[in-house]
């Protein structure tokens, strides 16, 4: 299965968009861009010392990631961005029309204990609750599918490229 589409993986930290772009990505025989390479030095400090980003922080991070999916419109590909709010998902589309999302849900919990066992990562468990209270979800106008988490990433991939599958 391929896709000229290029996909957004979305979500809250610790719902595995690192983990489950790269599979998509294989599924759908498209290359994957890591979101967080994407980040200026900056924001890493920010986030590392627990700091939440702000908007005009995250602007110059969408624009590099919009500017990436433009240059992959066509010919596919998978990128992360959590992509919480609406106004970034539509910066992302003003840069790349024709994107859609994956957005990855699940149990808060279940999210938490994941951001817990991963290692090496800049984001703290303690930004979860603002990640949650900036999420809004996706918009019944907007080209994307919500999956849920839960189970082994290759599940979770082939949820995804299965939901994908019926966007047309």
């Amino acid at each position: 299965m391929s896709t000229p589409h290029v996909v957004v993986i979305m979500g809250v930290a610790g719902t595995g968009k690192t983990t489950i772009g790269p599979l998509l990505a294989d599924r759908l025989g498209v290359p994957y861009a890591e979101g967080d390479d994407f980040h200026p030095p900056e924001n890493v400090r920010k986030m590392s010392s627990g700091t939440p980003l702000t908007d005009d922080d995250r602007w110059p991070w969408l624009d590099a990631i919009g500017s990436w999916a433009h240059g992959r419109a066509g010919r596919g590909g998978v990128v992360s961005s959590s992509a919480l709010k609406r106004s970034y998902r539509d910066r992302l589309r003003a840069a790349a029309p024709g994107v859609v999302f994956v957005h990855l849900t699940g149990d808060r919990k279940l999210i938490e204990e994941r951001m817990r066992q991963r290692k090496g990562h800049f984001m703290p468990t303690a930004l979860l609750d603002s990640q949650f209270a900036t999420l809004q979800p996706l918009g019944g106008d907007e080209a994307g599918v919500a999956v849920d988490v839960a189970g082994s990433p290759e599940e979770i991939a082939a949820r995804a490229a299965e939901a994908l599958s019926h966007l047309g």
